[in-house]
């Protein structure tokens, strides 16, 4: 699909996955902090995670499938016609914006 926008409120696979990348990143910054703070680990050898987790949702995110897309922008094309005017209640005339006239 080319000019692809994502759109918050479309449910294809790559819409979905816009969302992915800040709860990734949260969640993996918790767990090396846990294993540095357990002393399993140390966060100055782990921090490339991040940077692995970061690629592999871009990756997820470019081959996901845009099957049943919906553009955020529509297409231009020619303008709807206008409504119909279905009026059962008398108009009052237009030329004297309101006066009384005597004849």
């Amino acid at each position: 699909m080319e000019n692809y926008v994502p759109n918050r409120f479309c449910q294809c696979a790559r819409c979905r996955l816009n969302g992915v990348m800040g709860p990734a990143i949260l969640i993996t910054l918790g767990v090396l902090i846990l294993l540095s703070q357990t002393g399993m680990a140390d966060f100055n050898r782990t921090w490339p995670v991040i940077l692995i987790v970061v690629g592999a949702i871009k990756i997820l995110q470019s081959s996901a499938s845009t099957e049943g897309h919906v553009p955020r922008y529509l297409t231009p094309g020619p303008p709807p016609p206008p409504p119909p005017v279905a009026s059962s209640t008398p108009q009052p005339p237009q030329g004297n914006s309101g006066q009384v006239q005597n004849v």
